[in-house]
């Protein structure tokens, strides 16, 4: 373990990650976009890292499923351990050129990998990829994001497509919360034994998720 960027020695022993959104009042009650908080846990409910969006007020409210971020992960001493930067692009499948793209670094100046949009007609699906951009895993979603009253699953898979390793689960949350906040819950469950570094990559790739197929309001009913 003393190989691993530091503040990652905890995700070695982790094949569950619970993230949740933490609610804001302003925008709950103004319907203002405020900038996301979240709270990294294990599975017993045990914070592990504090997540804050960094951006302008422009980006969050003109832009907002596309808009670029800095989200900036911290452990619990207040260390900075993961960052993730995201550019603003186009969200649509009807330009491939313009697909989505995010970086994560670890410790923060060193890339950790990448997360990057595939164009397909159907289906959202991405593949992560390492610090070198060689192909890891593949992310593929359902036909339709919208979960009437269940939970959305975005399987994890091998390069083939064919073997499921592990998915990203947006949690169903409730009427009134999915409705009068963006607030959301999601789980990562990957291998134990899966490199930090990648693991860190998965929490850049459920907060990607999380923008593009739940930031409105009504996402998820």
């Amino acid at each position: 373990t003393h190989n691993l960027p530091p503040g990652l020695e905890y995700l070695n022993q982790l094949d569950r990650i619970i993230i949740h959104q933490q609610v804001e009042l302003l925008e709950a009650i103004l319907g203002t976009e405020t900038s996301s908080k979240y709270e990294i846990k294990n599975h017993l409910g045990q914070r592990v890292y504090f997540a804050v969006e960094e951006n302008g007020c422009f980006d969050r409210n003109l832009c907002s499923p596309i808009r670029s971020f800095t989200i900036r992960i911290a452990d619990n001493t207040g260390r900075e351990v993961i960052t993730v930067n995201r550019p603003l692009r186009c969200n649509s499948c009807w330009f491939p050129c313009f697909l989505q793209e995010l970086e994560v670094q670890s410790p923060p100046g060193t890339i950790a990998g990448y997360v990057v949009q595939n164009w397909d007609p159907f289906l959202p699906k991405f593949t992560i990829q390492n610090e070198s951009k060689e192909d890891v895993l593949k992310i593929i979603g359902p036909y339709a994001t919208c979960g009437c009253f269940e939970d959305v699953d975005f399987e994890v898979k091998a390069l083939n497509e064919m073997s499921t390793i592990g998915k990203i689960s947006k949690y169903w949350s409730g009427f009134v919360n999915n409705v009068f906040t963006n607030t959301a819950n999601f789980g990562i469950q990957v291998p134990v034994d899966l490199d930090v570094r990648i693991k860190a990559v998965m929490i850049g790739a459920c907060f990607l998720i999380d923008l593009m197929f739940f930031e409105n309001s009504l996402d998820g009913l």
